[in-house]
């Protein structure tokens, strides 16, 4: 789940965070997706230094759509102005629904239960109780955060609807305890999409891994689009395909080290009008908010835009974004960019607080602040992602 920014398992931090493709993926018909609507938090409040402090935490640990295959899409509603991302899932028989954060930075899908007490007045729990087809198992799950949150419980197996894909016999964590910072969290859970090598729950297979394995998808891939409050704010993950109408120009496809767990890219650099950073990894995660750099990275990109260090993983700049350049990332050969106006992440005063910041770790992080300006394709098999501007 996304606590305000995110990528995990490995390393937990919930924010409950080039070669042209020439072998595009094939979209998907109208008539073979499923759709469904999603609800909004707005007591929620977002909170850069927390993100920071939680990425951190988390890695501490190393259209026209023409398919005939099945897939599945789930709407995902943008909350608190491109601050976190979250889609519907149905669990059980009958089904119950969950408000979840999926985040490809971490394997694990649990959520609240109501064999859990302190999940909070408000979080709707998943009730194992009233579904015919919930098997129980012995299995325990536990995962720590960078900021001291945490969450544990048991695992249990069900049917998991996934953009109108049912899957059967999947693995669920369900929570028995969670700290008592989830409780204003605006999600229920988190739904992983990252490599199964890094599920704290050892044995149990990612819903990804399934939804191939149960034959579910004719592609072992995943599309993301996160929309924008300042236009729809609202995205969609394509679970089998991808949706066309969000992608402007062509698709480069970019290797994937999955080697600890994660979709981790070479970035070639990093420029900001004539002034350009060195090559560094990174890892895609849905499930962090900001930009986040090693510190020397970071001090350069601040540097280009007149940013002062706070000392705690963020920045503060100046609040008129007429004055900047575009953020760009050459990966692949190929540039992607983020536009002036999403270098703001929040007003703090007469100042604003950058949408990149910092931890001390040996790769950067490309969170939501990067993927709504890019449309990327997972592919899990290969492994490697495609990503083009959006429309």
């Amino acid at each position: 789940m996304k606590l305000y920014t995110s990528i995990s398992a490995f390393l937990a931090i919930a924010s409950f965070s080039a070669v042209n493709c020439a072998h595009l993926v094939p979209t998907i018909p109208k008539q073979s997706t499923h759709t469904f609507t999603l609800t909004n938090n707005p007591s929620f409040k977002p909170n850069a230094t927390r993100a920071i402090l939680k990425a951190r935490g988390k890695y501490a640990r190393s259209s026209n759509r023409t398919t005939s295959f099945a897939t599945g899409i789930v709407p995902m509603i943008d909350y608190e102005g491109d601050v976190e991302y979250y889609g519907t899932i149905k669990v059980g028989t009958p089904p119950q629904s969950l408000k979840l954060d999926f985040d490809t930075g971490s394997a694990d899908l649990w959520f609240a239960s109501t064999l859990c007490i302190d999940c909070g007045l408000n979080n709707t729990k998943f009730n194992p109780s009233k579904s015919s087809t919930y098997k129980p198992s012995i299995r325990t799950w536990s995962i720590s955060y960078g900021d001291g949150s945490s969450a544990n419980g048991i695992v249990g197996y069900d049917t998991v609807d996934l953009g109108g894909l049912s899957i059967t016999g999947q693995g669920i964590e369900l929570a028995s305890k969670e700290s008592s910072s989830f409780e204003s969290s605006p999600v229920n859970g988190l739904l992983g999409l990252a490599f199964d090598s890094i599920i704290t729950a050892p044995g149990i297979k990612t819903p990804m891994d399934n939804l191939i394995s149960q034959g579910l998808v004719s592609k072992p891939i995943f599309g993301v689009y996160l929309g924008k409050a300042s236009t729809t704010g609202v995205g969609e993950y394509v679970f089998g395909g991808y949706n066309s109408d969000h992608i402007d120009g062509s698709l480069t496809t970019i290797p994937i080290d999955n080697t600890d767990g994660f979709w981790k890219i070479s970035v070639d650099n990093v420029t900001i009008g004539s002034s350009s950073t060195e090559s560094f990894d990174a890892i895609i995660d849905t499930g962090t908010t900001l930009l986040i750099f090693t510190p020397s990275i970071a001090d350069s990109i601040a540097e280009s835009y007149g940013g002062t260090d706070n000392g705690d993983g963020t920045y503060i700049i100046d609040c008129d974004t007429s004055k900047y350049k575009p953020l760009e990332f050459v990966i692949n050969g190929a540039t992607f960019r983020v536009p002036p106006e999403d270098i703001v992440f929040q007003r703090s005063g007469l100042f604003c607080v950058a949408s990149f910041g910092y931890a001390d770790m040996d790769f950067s992080i490309l969170g939501d602040v990067f993927i709504k300006n890019n449309y990327v394709i997972f592919n899990q098999e290969v492994p490697e992602v495609q990503i083009a501007p959006v429309k």
